[in-house]
């Protein structure tokens, strides 16, 4: 049968092509768009695991995925330090906002107070210095390398052009920092988004977590080692994203195969005739179009693994984009691609076992 499989399918070798391409976009859409996002989102988490302070104290609704407002007293931070088990605080102000000139029309800014906050998160300049006066920031390495932007170089913000004083690593939280005061100017106000808190040698997180919520009952206490999370809940809506490639995936495998397999029915109705003359039952004529969707699967299993390594390659070379690709995702695209096809030929292989090889041979 194995034979038989592999002739039919040599015989008709650019409809093959075809339809093996078509099961390889459906494993392309789910792999690539899925190790890409997962990389976006675990880049983001890693620049916030970057914090060494174990607790950001905030207001509810203070920060959201796409937008932040000042809306916690930065004198807070001073009450904080009251608490036991609290170190040092540091008040920060995260700015979000549309930019055309971003590569993802997303830009993003901290205000904070450079000093202390590069002594709490173990962070330096490693070019230039910080930044001090109101049109002044520093950017981190990877931004540098994006947008071709050195030491003395206008960045703008705000619609104003800020110059660039120095560069800071390791990264973490916004890739553009200024002062907290250049900040607030800026934004007119005198508060902050949330204050990162620092605890003392051998605090107890929990326990000083919850002393922070009794002493300053009605915010929002966040701890940073919540905030590695899986990506599906740390950006709204990528779940569903993800649900709608993996059926337009399996949507595609599927069509391609079945309007391949349907065309090459019509087409070999005297071969299967003949089969069934010879004695071929319903049973084998539907296992050898089966096995003909099953080997294109396969191939297109290949060919889009194979396209999706390649393109995250360039893509990441070209762009500096992070992927990383899910074991959990890739079982999922080989399902689909497979089970797609087999679904896909099911008519196909039905409609062909039906063929009468007497009315064929009176015909044809």
């Amino acid at each position: 049968m194995l034979e038989l499989i592999l002739a039919n399918l040599r015989v008709r070798p650019f409809r093959t092509l075809i339809s093996i391409i078509g099961v390889a976009l459906g494993v392309v859409l789910v792999v690539l768009f899925t190790g890409l996002a997962r990389g976006m989102s675990n880049d983001m988490a890693r620049r916030a695991s970057n914090w060494k302070a174990e607790i950001v104290f905030t207001r509810p609704g203070a920060v959201e995925i796409m937008s932040s407002n000042a809306s916690v007293s930065t004198a807070y931070a001073k009450r904080l330090l009251e608490i036991e088990g609290v170190g040092s605080t540091v008040p920060v102000i995260r700015y979000i906002a549309a930019n055309a000139n971003q590569r993802w029309g997303i830009q993003q800014i901290d205000g904070v107070e450079w000093q202390p906050f590069a002594e709490m998160n173990e962070m330096q300049i490693v070019a230039g210095r910080a930044a001090v006066a109101d049109d002044e920031v520093i950017l981190d390495e990877r931004y540098v390398k994006d947008q071709n932007v050195g030491l003395g170089e206008k960045v703008e913000i705000f619609g104003r052009n800020y110059t660039a004083v120095g560069i800071f690593s390791p990264p973490s939280g916004a890739r553009i920092k200024m002062s907290l005061a250049a900040m607030q100017k800026a934004l007119e106000t005198d508060k902050c988004t949330y204050i990162l808190v620092k605890l003392k040698d051998g605090a107890n997180v929990d326990e000083v977590a919850a002393r922070i919520n009794q002493t300053l009952p009605g915010n929002k206490i966040n701890l940073t080692r919540d905030l590695v999370i899986d990506a599906q809940e740390r950006i709204p809506a990528l779940n569903l994203f993800l649900r709608v490639l993996v059926g337009l995936g399996a949507f595609v495998s599927t069509i391609f195969v079945l309007l391949s397999m349907y065309t090459t029915i019509t087409e070999r109705r005297k071969e299967i005739g003949i089969l069934k003359s010879l004695g071929a039952s319903k049973s084998f004529i539907i296992k050898v179009i089966e096995g003909e969707a099953f080997m294109i699967g396969v191939l297109g299993v290949l060919l889009g693994f194979t396209a999706s390594w390649l393109a995250s390659y360039a893509i990441g070379k070209s762009f500096d984009l992070q992927f990383e690709f899910s074991r959990n995702w890739i079982l999922t695209a080989v399902a689909i691609a497979v089970g797609g096809s087999l679904f896909g030929a099911l008519y196909p292989a039905w409609k062909a076992s039906t063929i009468d090889p007497v009315e064929v041979m009176v015909n044809e």
